[in-house]
């Protein structure tokens, strides 16, 4: 890692941990100070999240599912007994 990027990486706890005391200290107006922002987060704020939409399983799904779990118990089962 570069020194100046562990520095300011230093320097946002730094005032996180600031903000968080005059938080809890209850003082009026909290400080911020104002730093560059990684450029990932910046990606991550500008793409909107969609919703992906529930999947619901059919009840003849759900039993395929169960029977194929219960197989594969029983394959567990036998092959641990060996």
């Amino acid at each position: 890692m570069q020194l100046s990027k562990i520095l300011a990486e230093i320097d946002l706890e730094i005032s996180r941990l600031e903000q968080a005391r005059t938080l809890l200290a209850g003082d009026a107006a909290p400080a911020v100070k104002k730093t560059r922002k990684a450029k990932s987060a910046e990606v991550a704020e500008e793409a909107p999240t969609k919703r992906k939409k529930k999947r619901n399983l059919s009840p003849e799904g759900r039993q395929r599912i169960a029977e194929a779990v219960r197989r594969r118990w029983a394959l567990q089962k036998k092959t641990s007994a060996k």
